[in-house]
């Protein structure tokens, strides 16, 4: 499990590769990942938007970004937590994803939260001994 906490905000993320939907054999390799955001501060927040930077084994990286998760924008109260599962898909058989919440708290402050970086591992990448 990866985990980062901005401004009270944590945001914890555990990915997981998916053999059943993947094909090495055309370089399709796809993973899902799941996140739990924990308000741990004392103000209720709302995630507004959210980014991602994807990726590839070969350096190729793709930007995501758009209104809210999983076609909501989650309120939390302080102690309330939201947890959703998405997923992404490579050409290669490893990758890294990082990202931001853009959140709106009281008085309609805006601020970022991170997502920790996270790996994207596959039983198919290559061993690589640093």
């Amino acid at each position: 499990m990866y985990e980062a906490v901005t401004d009270d905000i944590k945001v914890s993320v555990t990915p997981y590769f998916l053999e059943d939907q993947s094909s090495p054999e055309e370089d399709h390799y796809v993973w899902a990942y799941q996140i739990s955001i924990e308000n741990q501060g004392g103000e209720t927040v709302q995630l507004r938007n959210r980014f991602w930077q994807i990726t590839d084994a070969k350096g190729h990286v793709e930007e995501v970004e758009g209104p809210g998760v999983v076609g909501e924008q989650p309120v939390l109260k302080p102690g309330d937590s939201f947890q959703y599962t998405s997923g992404a898909p490579l050409n290669t058989a490893s990758g890294i994803m990082v990202g931001s919440y853009e959140m709106e708290g009281p008085g309609g402050r805006i601020f970022d939260v991170a997502i920790p970086a996270f790996s994207l591992d596959s039983p198919h990448q290559a061993v690589q001994l640093n």
